[in-house]
């Protein structure tokens, strides 16, 4: 592990109350640290993120996020029922964010957090890796990604019953 990766890996690991159990976590791949400490999280839905890269291939999603994001964060996570991206933000975060689509992960979650070398399938890994220690994505350029991507769909209103 060169002294950079070094670095960012114990900067991951110091968000955990036991740094050591997070470095040994990394050890096997992944570690769950949690956010509000040395970073918050928005979690982003895949739709949006890809809509707002135009494509899902994965090399593509990455060169987007390096562009929009620059200087930032994302792990992917493709477990589970849904498909989601995690962007890593300045702490504090959460108390102000409100761009819809995307969730604030409260202070306190838990986050499963690869290690920095992981970055592709199998598994939750960096779809755009931390290039430094304290690599976090601004709240803003989040935002301005949300905004690029497709809307949840809004419930039609619903037109007054007639009565006969």
């Amino acid at each position: 592990m060169n002294q950079t990766t070094r670095a960012i890996t114990d900067w991951l690991a110091s968000a955990h109350p036991v740094p050591a159990q997070a470095q040994r976590e990394f050890a096997v791949g992944i570690a769950l640290v949690p956010t509000g400490e040395k970073f918050d999280a928005i979690r982003l839905p895949a739709p949006v993120v890809h809509a707002a890269a135009g494509s899902e291939a994965p090399d593509v999603v990455a060169a987007f996020l390096t562009k929009t994001l620059p200087g930032g964060a994302v792990i992917h996570d493709a477990y589970g029922v849904g498909v989601w991206y995690y962007a890593l933000v300045p702490p504090g975060t959460y108390a102000n964010w409100q761009a819809p689509d995307a969730e604030g992960l409260r202070p306190g979650t838990w986050l499963g957090v690869p290690r920095p070398d992981l970055t592709a399938r199998p598994g939750p890994h960096w779809a755009l890796p931390p290039h430094t220690a304290g690599s976090v994505c601004t709240a803003e350029a989040v935002a301005d990604l949300v905004a690029l991507g497709p809307s949840s769909p809004r419930p039609m209103p619903m037109a007054p019953e007639r009565t006969p």
